[in-house]
């Protein structure tokens, strides 16, 4: 075990230890709301999921969900751990007086050592949950074939607030690309997220997110003829940029810390492209389509179970650049003759999606018979 990790175990098992004592002899009593949701320190997506779950879960069921990024002084609670990995952190010190959920998002043991070990390490924490929620089919299929009991699982996929996420249309388009210098007529491919190690610049590639087969897409569309501009977000994109500007294509980064400067960089694209050997999601694959966008996608996370037949976007079977390259063609073909109707078919469907709905479900199938 790394030192990092040895470190972590004493002192979660240190926050904890004084507070079930304290309950032991009723000098403590945790006067908190009955669900509590913990999450990461840092603004991205768990904490993202946290805070669009408890809003709309205030609306529905006034005062029974809180956030938390240190759960040691909770006793007597549901307590709904935002990622397995803050579960395996956390689960084995806290009191035994609460009820433990956690939310699994993606994970295999191919994935390399360390979440192969994770893994393991989750599975033997699987009597002490009485919840296991993942957002997708693939996953849900996964968790089974470990052994974990259907009875225990809950598949609830992701949301986005489809009132800030909206479509735009032509003159809403070129508006945002003046503003952000990206000629009009280039096609313009987005990729929001965080690819590489660490939190700094990040020059060496987080592979698992696809950086890689990402730059190999757009050079092969280059090749092609194809005006590519890439738009892209997130912290720690420095191996993406050296790299689209070794192969001369175009692009623009940016780090957003609120959402309303998120939504105009999605509704400036024409395609977002997904190029993940493995996802729990993503976020961006719902926000882009409730921004009336396309989207190419790996085999991964909620893709098969959110872009349907009749719904426009294409999904690669193979972890492969030339094929997720032929499928951006297929939508820069078919999509944009008829952009306006497109655009309203992935609409409809991805309304079905808004946190209010999956803040409902979370409710219905996980707390309410808990609390």
């Amino acid at each position: 075990m790394k030192l990092k990790n040895i470190t972590r175990t004493y002192r979660n098992k240190l926050y904890c230890l004084p507070w079930k004592y304290l309950t032991k002899l009723n000098l403590y009593e945790d006067k908190g709301c009955p669900i509590k949701y913990v999450t990461e320190n840092k603004d991205w997506a768990i904490k993202n999921v946290g805070l669009n779950l408890k809003r709309e879960l205030d609306i529905l069921t006034p005062n029974k969900i809180e956030m938390l990024t240190n759960p040691s002084k909770t006793i007597k609670k549901i307590v709904h751990f935002g990622s397995q990995y803050m579960w395996v952190n956390w689960g084995e010190h806290m009191s035994k007086d609460n009820y433990f959920i956690s939310t699994f998002f993606h994970g295999k043991s191919t994935d390399g050592d360390e979440v192969k070990i994770h893994i393991d390490n989750f599975l033997k924490t699987i009597p002490r949950l009485s919840k296991v929620i993942t957002a997708s089919t693939i996953v849900e299929k996964r968790l089974l074939k470990w052994g974990i009991s259907q009875e225990k699982i809950v598949r609830i996929p992701l949301g986005v607030n489809t009132k800030q996420f909206t479509p735009t249309f032509k003159r809403g388009k070129e508006k945002i690309r003046d503003i952000l210098k990206i000629p009009r007529d280039s096609i313009v491919i987005g990729s929001f997220q965080k690819d590489g190690i660490g939190w700094g610049e990040g020059l060496k590639p987080k592979l698992i997110k696809g950086p890689d087969i990402f730059i190999n897409t757009l050079k092969i569309l280059k090749k092609r003829g194809y005006p590519i501009y890439a738009l892209l977000t997130g912290p720690s994109r420095g191996y993406v940029k050296k790299e689209l500007r070794k192969n001369n294509i175009p692009y623009y980064h940016t780090f957003v810390s609120e959402i309303d400067d998120l939504i105009p960089l999605y509704q400036a694209l024409d395609l977002y492209l997904i190029t993940s050997r493995e996802e729990g999601g993503p976020l961006g694959l719902i926000e882009s389509m409730a921004c009336g966008v396309p989207v190419v996608t790996t085999r991964v996370g909620m893709a098969e179970d959110v872009i349907k037949d009749n719904i426009p976007g294409e999904i690669s079977r193979a972890i492969d650049s030339k094929n997720l390259a032929n499928k951006v063609e297929l939508i820069l073909n078919n999509f944009y003759k008829n952009e306006k109707e497109s655009q309203k078919l992935i609409r409809e469907h991805i309304l079905k999606f808004d946190w209010k709905e999956i803040a409902k479900q979370h409710w219905e199938k996980v707390y309410k018979d808990i609390i």
